[in-house]
């Protein structure tokens, strides 16, 4: 099977990463700071590896300020919901996955919070504009995905948080289809806390992601054991462990760090040109089908990620999808759980066949995947 649905979760993993796995397995299966052995000593030494790791890849605000989560979707929960009262206005792009609308959604029907949606245009100023025309006298905050799941765009991150800290909000993003594609920057581009998977872009396993934060102060939804202060029955102020109840996932966090250091020998530059390239052979290929309708800015410049979505004639997305699946290629038809993206773009009726390759596919597997397309779209 040729895989080609790295937005989803990266297909291949390097065999570091499963080598730290087993490792972890082997040698780490006890509790980080709940014992006094050895090997929980051990087991906390790889969990606080990992803390700097992601610290020093995202150019953070400290170790201390990076908690695990289980993946990208509970941190974005734990963020959003940690800092949001009753009457706070919140601004989000068009382009947002779930993990943005349906919590922003449920905090405006229980608690009454306000959110407004800019948009989102090939043209920067027009997005800058879209964006600062959403503010209102309540904002609290903004949150925006790095990059699009379903288009690959590419959002200002550092202009559009220069205006969020001008109006006085907090500037959250969503890393889920950036981290370790594109260059992240927490400090430079003004990013106030960033939500991270582990599974995708830094090629690490599913049930691992992060919350990394400039030491905000957010209230809790999950409280529990933490190793720490067990006579005080209120959740621990400090961090990491505020937002860490119960055991962590250390092979998934071992996994995650074996991950990053593979992202940090390989360079994200490399990683982005090699996939941006492999994207612009589908999108070339693709154009060039009479039957074939492409979405978005295609990969050819800074501004666009390695995403390519488009949908054939005639067909729905999903029946797409299948077919390519039957000719021995993963690809992800249908809506990717970002509704806003489809009602903007207007794909609600067939949503979208999306092509993501990865560092580990070929020009060969291009050339299969577009021979396959043809055939469907003839």
């Amino acid at each position: 099977m040729i895989y080609f649905d790295n937005a989803a979760t990266s297909g291949v993993k390097p065999s570091q990463v499963i080598s730290a796995i087993s490792n972890a397995l082997e040698k780490y299966s006890a509790n980080p700071g709940r014992s006094g052995h050895a090997l929980s000593f051990e087991a906390s030494h790889q969990v606080y590896s990992a803390r700097e790791k992601l610290d020093s890849f995202f150019n953070g605000y400290g170790s201390e300020f990076v908690s695990f989560t289980s993946n990208c979707t509970e941190a974005l929960n734990i963020a959003i919901k940690g800092v949001l009262k009753g009457g706070d206005h919140v601004v989000i792009s068009c382009l947002e996955h779930n993990s943005v609308v349906r919590p922003i959604y449920k905090l405006q029907k229980e608690i009454g919070v306000e959110y407004s949606i800019f948009d989102v245009y090939e043209d920067e100023m027009k997005t800058l504009r879209s964006f600062e025309s959403s503010f209102r006298k309540n904002t609290k905050l903004c949150v925006v995905t790095a990059v699009s799941n379903v288009f690959g765009t590419i959002l200002p991150l550092a202009s559009l948080s220069a205006i969020a800290h001008s109006r006085g909000a907090l500037f959250f993003v969503d890393g889920a289809q950036a981290a370790g594609v594109i260059p992240v920057d927490m400090k430079n581009q003004g990013i106030d806390c960033l939500c991270v998977p582990g599974h995708k872009g830094l090629l690490g396993p599913m049930g691992i992601g992060a919350i990394i934060h400039n030491n905000l102060d957010f209230t809790t939804i999950i409280e529990g054991g933490t190793g720490t202060a067990s006579f005080d029955y209120s959740q621990p102020s400090g961090y990491p462990e505020r937002l860490e109840s119960g055991t962590l996932n250390v092979p998934g966090i071992c996994g995650l760090s074996a991950g990053i250091d593979w992202v940090n020998d390989y360079t994200c530059h490399r990683i982005f040109n090699k996939e941006t390239a492999l994207a612009k052979s589908v999108s070339d290929g693709l154009s060039l089908m009479k039957n074939v309708i492409l979405y978005g800015d295609l990969p050819h410049g800074k501004h666009h990620a390695p995403v390519i979505s488009f949908n054939v004639k005639g067909l729905h997305s999903e029946q797409v999808s299948l077919k390519l699946n039957d000719g021995g290629v993963a690809v992800r038809g249908g809506y990717h759980c970002a509704g806003l993206s489809h009602r903007f773009m207007g794909t609600e009726a067939t949503g979208t066949v999306r092509v993501s390759p990865s560092v580990f596919n070929s020009e060969k597997d291009v050339n299969i995947l577009l021979n396959l397309v043809e055939n469907i779209a003839f």
